[in-house]
């Protein structure tokens, strides 16, 4: 995908300048007569070296869910207002912010000029579309309703991101303040003990022992404070790798499940994510047994997933949804017996919107909660952390005259 500036001229005769993205010159003309314009010139821009050397790790070529949704609801506009498919691709590739996302779109629009189906291009380009996203579409595309499906999956996913941004607003202040305990501790032991270390060297006796194991503990993290920071780092990558294991994420994810307090809220999510999710596969026509295999794909949640595909291995062999769900103990009777009636009087997709609604409102409920709760729980740890530290650092002072020799 190569960048072309142009100057072009429009139906009033006014000339314009801006620049576009396209596979080659003639693409590049073909795209600007698509929007009714007469180029003038068009030149291909060569990179500067500043910008084919800075490349950030992980987060170059990064493409966020709410870009993604922001695209679906402009290109849901589009189409509803008359406009092709490949006008559409254009002008979405040329005023999209973000260059890797902009250059997937084109490549796309390329794509569909070459005679692919617009899901069928979406599906080489896993890293904005996933699965979810291509099945929808294709199935909007097969029933001639693509703009409501682009609006629908816009929901979705703006859904998913306010669900995620609320999750994450509730796990970042038990995390600051928590960082903010480990810094001040590091700091005490790295700076404040020595000195009192000297003080007690200096009066003799026996301290008690809190005050030396606090010694102790100064004396290894000022001499050996490459081997903390090393540990700590081979820790940090080994879990990474278990965690990428599939096992490792089932263990990891049940052991969120577990957890007190954050435990509940976990489950509250998956349950939402699953539910709607669901929903928007199972309204636009998607068959139930690709749906299930999609839903597992995209859970986040590793036991949601487990239990979803044994729930589509009963479902294929004629059961129904709600009987194999109940199996599982993540899933409440309260989601199993509205899928039942779901299933009974031919809703499921309504159900299971208003299941996803209701979870949605519990995770908002319990991240209300939990910032009311957490922040005297957490102020606790914070002042027995350094408070404990300050008395074991004060203990001999009561016992001061003993120590004097």
């Amino acid at each position: 995908m190569v960048t072309y500036a142009y100057q072009v001229k429009d139906k009033e005769g006014l000339i314009h300048s801006g620049e576009l993205n396209a596979d080659s010159t003639a693409a590049a003309v073909r795209t600007l007569r698509d929007r009714g314009l007469s180029p003038i010139s068009i030149e291909e821009q060569k990179a500067s070296a500043l910008q084919k050397e800075i490349k950030i790790p992980g987060l170059s070529g990064r493409i966020k869910t709410k870009e993604v949704a922001v695209f679906s609801r402009q290109f849901a506009t589009m189409i509803n207002a008359g406009l092709s498919l490949l006008r559409s691709l254009a002008i979405l590739s040329e005023q999209t912010p973000n260059r890797a996302f902009a250059e997937i779109i084109s490549e796309i629009k390329a794509d569909v000029e070459k005679g692919k189906s617009l899901s069928e291009a979406m599906d080489g380009h896993p890293k904005a579309f996933n699965r979810l996203y291509v099945a929808m579409v294709r199935a909007g595309e097969i029933g001639g309703v693509l703009d409501e499906t682009l609006l629908r999956l816009a929901d979705t996913l703006e859904r998913q991101v306010e669900l995620r941004g609320k999750v994450k607003s509730a796990m970042s202040y038990p995390i600051a303040v928590l960082g903010l305990v480990v810094l001040i501790m590091a700091a005490m032991l790295i700076f404040i003990v020595p000195m009192f270390e000297d003080m007690y060297a200096d009066l003799g006796g026996t301290l008690p022992v809190p005050t030396q194991i606090l010694l102790s503990v100064s004396q290894f993290a000022v001499a050996k404070w490459w081997i903390v920071l090393l540990g700590f780092g081979v820790s940090f990558f080994a879990f990474r790798r278990w965690v990428a294991t599939e096992q490792g994420r089932f263990l990891f994810d049940s052991f969120k499940l577990k957890v007190p307090i954050f435990g509940g809220l976990t489950q509250k999510t998956a349950i939402a994510r699953f539910s709607e999710t669901l929903a928007s596969l199972t309204r636009t026509a998607v068959p139930i047994l690709q749906a299930m295999d999609i839903v597992a794909e995209t859970a986040g949640n590793e036991v949601v997933a487990r239990a979803v595909r044994e729930v589509r291995s009963s479902v294929k062999e004629g059961e129904s949804l709600a009987q194999p769900l109940s199996k599982h103990p993540i899933f409440p009777p309260m989601v199993v017996q509205m899928l039942a009636v779901g299933e009974e009087t031919g809703a499921l997709d309504t159900m299971l919107e208003k299941i996803g609604d209701f979870y949605n409102a519990e995770v908002n409920a319990t991240v209300d909660s939990l910032t009311s709760l957490l922040e005297p729980l957490l102020m606790v740890v914070l002042g027995g952390s350094v408070g404990g530290m300050i008395v074991a650092l004060y203990m001999p002072m009561f016992n001061l005259i003993n120590l004097v020799q």
